[in-house]
């Protein structure tokens, strides 16, 4: 008799196919904390799955390009993240799931001195749980 095969049921933040794992990241013009509308239905989406899921609790990462000080950047990214924050709250999220958190210009996503490279950095990255 074959042993039966057991399906494991991997969550949604975790699964590379699924959106949630892969749409992570909400941009910002330079200078700028206001979410952009474009970034709406994504933020929807990862609001209601927090929502659904209160015991999934994420990390909200402001960051910002190389312009302007250290403590300017910092100030920005943590705007940033409250602004990201608000917005998961309309669908319901709970404070107690989200923490907020800036890196300023200390973790940039591309390397670079150009409009290219900044307007990469200047933005939100919603971390999850690694397991």
């Amino acid at each position: 008799m074959a042993p039966k095969s057991e399906v494991v049921a991997v969550p949604a933040y975790l699964d590379s196919k699924n959106a949630i794992s892969t749409q992570r990241s909400v941009y910002f013009d330079y200078d700028i904390f206001a979410v952009k509308s474009e970034f709406g239905q994504m933020l929807e989406m990862h609001g209601k799955f927090l929502a659904a899921n209160p015991k999934v609790s994420i990390r909200v990462q402001g960051n910002a390009d190389e312009r302007g000080s250290a403590e300017y950047n910092l100030a920005l990214g943590q705007k940033r993240a409250d602004a990201v924050v608000r917005s998961l709250k309309v669908y319901g999220v709970k404070d107690s799931q989200m923490e907020s958190i800036s890196f300023g210009r200390e973790k940039p996503k591309a390397l670079g001195h150009d409009e290219s490279a900044w307007s990469q950095n200047r933005r939100v990255d919603l971390e999850y749980p690694s397991k």
